[in-house]
């Protein structure tokens, strides 16, 4: 389910512990990719030593945008993901979605 009602919840509320987001069991494909979207960001930022204000300084990207994404509160759109993976030089988005 894409979009709509799916969309009325944040990503981590489809987990099945949300506060374990984002290392919690999913089992909505759409917020699968958004936890593995936040995952890869989170390790990518860890490896460069960014905080999420010096993400956000760097990538031009709200700090709270940037948080909402790796704490699971939005589904983050292809343009911030796009800038994300761009100001990163990393790639975000996993190859092959699957259940």
């Amino acid at each position: 389910m894409a979009g709509g009602s799916a969309r009325s919840r944040a990503p981590r509320e489809c987990a099945h512990d949300p506060e374990a987001w984002p290392d919690a069991v999913v089992d909505d494909i759409a917020a699968a990719v958004v936890q593995t979207i936040a995952r890869r960001l989170a390790a990518a930022l860890a490896e460069r030593g960014l905080s999420r204000r010096g993400a956000a300084d760097l990538l031009g990207i709200n700090r709270q945008t940037i948080g909402d994404v790796l704490d699971g509160r939005t589904w983050p759109d292809v343009a911030t993901i796009a800038r994300f993976e761009a100001g990163l030089n990393t790639p975000l988005w996993p190859p092959l979605a699957r259940r």
